[in-house]
């Protein structure tokens, strides 16, 4: 069977979990069709580069695909149908990364800094958290 990679973007008002549940949702489709996901990444809630529907962020997430063409299709047309979906693209591929993409790996040399609504931002009295560290008030 062909190798398929698989992103799409959902709403940026619906929770993480409901990604994810978007995500499980688009893998049984496969399933059903005789196929099945590899790997499924959650590349967690992105800027845009230009506002779609009204939405200037999205959830990111990517499927690796193993499944006929028929599958891929009908998981397609479901992503059409979902209003959760902003944007979806599925590239043909002739073997899988077996390492992370290169946006998870990003995140992991960040060490989880500034994934937070905030990032690392100032507190009200000025100072970033590695300023204060250490010192009491």
């Amino acid at each position: 069977m062909p190798f398929y990679e698989n992103v799409f973007i959902a709403r940026q008002d619906i929770a993480g979990t409901q990604a994810d549940a978007l995500a499980d949702a688009f893998a049984a489709i496969i399933e059903q069709g005789g196929g099945k996901v590899t790997k499924k990444e959650n590349w967690g809630l992105r800027s845009l580069a230009f506002r779609m529907n009204k939405n200037r962020k999205g959830h990111y997430l990517l499927l690796n695909i193993d499944a006929p063409p028929a599958a891929v299709t009908e998981m397609e047309r479901n992503m059409r149908l979902n209003e959760d979906v902003l944007r979806y693209l599925t590239v043909r591929v002739e073997a899988f990364e077996q390492s992370n993409s290169s946006r998870k790996r990003e995140r992991e040399a960040e060490g989880g800094r500034g994934d937070g609504p905030r990032g690392d931002a100032p507190r009200r009295d000025g100072r970033r958290d590695e300023e204060s560290e250490g010192t009491e008030e």
